[in-house]
């Protein structure tokens, strides 16, 4: 009896880190900003087919968020996420062992689909782990999580290029990284508290677009997210045509740049529980604008790498309020919210893949006018959701 107690003590224990593990998984979608680059160098692509590697991962998110709510809803939410986890795992594993722009295109499909699984039960079953009031502090905090494994996806990129002269052994590393994730949620279990769900279907999901802050919401997830890829995507780009770097060090300017998110998340956590979060996301989009402006018309390095910093401080937390806000509005449809918002990160695939077009047929700075416009109504639509939020 008393082994048993122990057991479940250590199970419960682990619940909450196998689940916040998760979040660090859902990380490795951004590699997809440094691959891009990469992947364009080894089979010298042009920008506009480069633009496709995006779209592959983020496609999917508008196909399989509803499935996935539906499939939660009857398979339980951890069965669920484990199911994503064992689909990265093998998306990491194809392009290191078969590596031509095919089998990257193929993993990065894989990679899509379960990070949209993932992110689709992952946000709802850590919510429910906790009260509601700490629903946007414990979504940072998971956003904070996820910003570390992005931060580091970039660095072990470069490093083993360098140092090894394969950047693929960054897939290795990270599908090994998968595999305890498995095992660490596999044998944890999970207690529900916060949220309960009805079953989501794709009429109640789809039909949640009739309200209007709902659809707000929904809008400034597929933005931020194109934001978010469309800047990782070009800063390499953005660092080698305005101050002359290499491939290799101007890939150094996403990890400055999810640096910043990893600090402003991590800050974030604390700052959700005492300010509120709408005056939060406001003040972080004004600063997000402005620092943007600059970006577009600066050409020294260490200039373009304090603005890289403080888009991605900017930006950390917007995601998590709007998701927070959108779960809040009807707590007890939760499944269906989540897949709605999550089929929202489609924006991840819209947006760089329109400035790869715009790139190839106008200019660069053209299409860096497509990630200002994305925030300006990020703004716009907030100002919306304002007279709704207290």
């Amino acid at each position: 009896m008393h082994n048993t107690m122990n057991t479940s003590k250590k199970s419960n224990v682990l619940a909450p880190i196998a689940a916040f593990f998760g979040f660090f998984i859902m990380g490795f979608v951004d590699i997809v900003g440094i691959a891009t680059n990469y992947v364009k160098n080894d089979f010298n692509l042009s920008s506009g087919i480069a633009g496709t590697l995006p779209m592959m991962v983020f496609l999917w998110f508008a196909i399989f968020s509803i499935p996935t709510g539906i499939l939660m809803g009857k398979a339980g939410r951890k069965k669920t996420v484990l199911l994503a986890l064992a689909t990265t795992c093998v998306a990491m594993i194809i392009p290191f062992l078969f590596y031509t722009f095919y089998t990257v295109l193929i993993a990065f499909i894989l990679l899509g689909i379960s990070n949209t699984i993932l992110q689709v039960s992952l946000n709802p079953l850590v919510a429910a782990m906790f009260n509601k009031e700490k629903t946007a502090s414990i979504l940072t905090l998971g956003q904070f999580i996820k910003s570390v494994c992005s931060f580091f996806g970039p660095i072990v990129a470069g490093f083993t290029a360098s140092r090894f002269g394969d950047w693929k052994l960054t897939f290795a590393v990270f599908a090994a990284i998968s595999v305890i994730s498995v095992f660490l949620l596999a044998f944890s279990k999970v207690e529900e508290l916060g949220f309960k769900s009805t079953p989501a279907t794709f009429s109640g999901a789809l039909g949640l677009l009739k309200d209007k802050f709902i659809f707000f919401c929904f809008l400034s997830i597929f933005l931020i997210v194109g934001f978010d890829v469309g800047l990782n995507v070009s800063i390499p780009e953005l660092l080698m045509r305005h101050a002359g770097l290499t491939l290799e060090n101007a890939g150094y300017g996403n990890s400055v740049y999810f640096a910043a998110k990893t600090t402003g998340a991590f800050l974030g956590t604390f700052l959700l529980l005492k300010i509120k979060p709408m005056k939060y996301l406001l003040v972080s989009l004004f600063v997000a604008l402005l620092s943007y402006l600059a970006l577009m018309l600066i050409h020294e390095v260490w200039s373009l790498r304090v603005l890289i910093f403080m888009l991605g401080f900017a930006g950390a937390n917007v995601f998590s309020i709007i998701f927070s806000f959108a779960l809040q509005r009807f707590p007890s449809r939760s499944n269906e919210i989540s897949a709605l918002m999550i089929m929202g990160v489609v924006g991840g695939a819209v947006i760089p893949f329109v400035q790869g077009l715009i790139n190839d047929s106008i200019s660069f700075t053209a299409a860096l006018s497509v990630i200002f416009a994305s925030l300006l109504l990020i703004l716009i639509f907030t100002f919306n959701l304002k007279k709704n939020v207290q």
